[in-house]
Order: structure tokens, then C-alpha cells, then sequence
């Protein structure tokens, strides 16, 4: 009876483990899940879909970073540029599978960002792979 239970809890544990693994590679849910992590200014959050590089282009810096680099990075750009929104104008999937999407970001200062991401298939999985920021 013992060892029923021991089963049962073991594959229970097994599903809930790996349940956020299914979520984050759920291209949908990550569209969410970013945009949320924009309006929060969250750059860890952000962080948890990159891939090992991820190309950035934001006002004080653009290029191919990192993700530790990318991350400390947008943690700078959301510390000068704290959200008070984020809005998704326009998002589309490609033929690659990937999945673009264009947004506002609007600032406490009242500054207002052009936002665009790329989430990119990568070895069978998606990554953020592209962010840019762009002053209005």
C-alpha cells in the first residue's frame, strides 16, 4: 500500500516539475509572459527566455550580448525607463516559426518606446532571441 502511494507522489511530482518547462516552450505563452516582464520591467523575468546570445538594440546599447550581458543590460534600460504600460499593437508567426511582436512601452516619465521581439525556434524550442527598443 506503502509503495502505491510512493508511485502516485513520485508521478505527481514528475508532472509538476516539468509543467514549467511546458509553459515556457509554449510560443503563446511567452508573448505573455514577456510582455508582462516588460510592463513590470522585469529584466530577470525577460531573462528566462533567452537563448546564449540575444541581439539587443536599445538607446544606449546594440549588439550581439550574452545572456547575463543581455540581462544587466535591460535591468540598466528599465531602471532610466521605469513601465507604467505595456501594449501589444501587432504580433504575427513567420514560416521559420517564429513569432514576431510590436508593442508600446510607455514610461513613468511619460517617454513612449517602440518595442519589437523576435521569439525564435531554436533545436526544437523557442528563445527570445531579438529586443529593441526605439524612442518616439
Amino acid at each position: 500500500m506503502a509503495s502505491r502511494y510512493f508511485v502516485l507522489f513520485y508521478t505527481m511530482l514528475l508532472i509538476l516539475l516539468n509543467t514549467p518547462l511546458l509553459a515556457a516552450s509554449n510560443p503563446d505563452t511567452m508573448v505573455s509572459d514577456i510582455a508582462r516582464a516588460i510592463e513590470r520591467g522585469s529584466a530577470r523575468d525577460m531573462a528566462k527566455f533567452f537563448g546564449n546570445n540575444v541581439d539587443l538594440s536599445l538607446p544606449r546599447a546594440e549588439g550581439t550580448f550574452s545572456k547575463s550581458q543581455s540581462e544587466m543590460i535591460l535591468r540598466d534600460f528599465f531602471s532610466r525607463n521605469r513601465p507604467r504600460s505595456f501594449t501589444i499593437g501587432h504580433q504575427d508567426s513567420m514560416r521559420d516559426g517564429s513569432i514576431y511582436v510590436i508593442g508600446t512601452l510607455t514610461t513613468r516619465t511619460g517617454h513612449t518606446y517602440r518595442c519589437y521581439f523576435l521569439i525564435k525556434e531554436v533545436s526544437q524550442s523557442h528563445v527570445l532571441h531579438h529586443i529593441q527598443f526605439e524612442l518616439r
